[in-house]
């Protein structure tokens, strides 16, 4: 029987990934909160909260030995939750996020870089997750998950350089990994990817992103890293 203890952020992120496939096949259909509207079948449109829910429910069942006391666990000494706790006892603490540029109808959100880029804490951005991961005092391995979908006209491809570039400004992370997710039901979010990284000791106390370096990053979205 395989441990959770050896269970690598590889591993992690193709399960991931394969249970939002297998939880898109089901073709779950999002709710609007505000005006009730019901959107198309499929993954894509739920929110974040909702699409991790989906996809964990989905690898309890492939795999209930490694998955089945997965869900949010609290950050030691505190109130908050972090997204995903992997394992019994815990071994992974994972913040996940989403990376979603369109919405149903095809429109442009254009917030979506804010939850991935944003160094303010009050945005909750995978860069600010980050670094909450890294001076959590979690006493196992720690990631950050995103997953998102690719559009022939925005790919994720410069917004996840440019994350990783700052990523690597304030905590030491490991190698990013990706999963692919394709043959998705929407119209709009038919393919998609998950991508982590470990998140190891922080590098300063505080990410903080100067004027030098946000100049640095519009490149890198741009051009990509040289």
């Amino acid at each position: 029987m395989q441990g959770v203890e050896d269970v690598s952020l590889v591993e992690l992120v193709s399960d991931f990934a394969g249970g939002l496939k297998s939880a898109d096949a089901m073709a779950p259909q999002a709710v609007s909160f505000r005006s009730g509207r019901t959107y198309q079948p499929g993954i894509g449109p739920h929110g974040e909260n909702a699409a991790v829910r989906l996809a964990v429910e989905q690898m309890r069942q492939a795999k209930p030995l490694l998955y089945g006391a997965a869900g949010p666990v609290p950050y030691p000494g505190g109130r908050q939750q972090c997204d995903l706790g992997i394992g019994d006892p815990l071994q992974w603490a994972i913040e996940v996020k989403m990376a979603r540029a369109y919405g149903d109808n095809g429109k442009l959100d254009d917030t979506y870089l804010k939850d991935l880029l944003s160094p303010y804490e009050s945005d909750r951005s995978a860069l600010t997750d980050a670094a909450k991961l890294a001076r959590s005092g979690f006493a196992y391995r720690k990631a950050i998950l995103i997953y998102g979908f690719d559009y022939p006209t925005r790919p994720p491809d410069p917004a996840l350089d440019a994350l990783q570039l700052l990523l690597g400004q304030g905590v030491r992370i490991g190698p990013r990994q990706t999963s692919a997710c394709e043959g998705l039901i929407h119209p709009v979010h038919h393919t998609g990817r998950v991508v982590g990284w470990e998140i190891h000791a922080a590098l300063t106390s505080r990410l903080r992103v100067r004027a030098g370096r946000a100049a640095g990053v519009r490149e890198c979205i741009r051009h990509g890293p040289a």
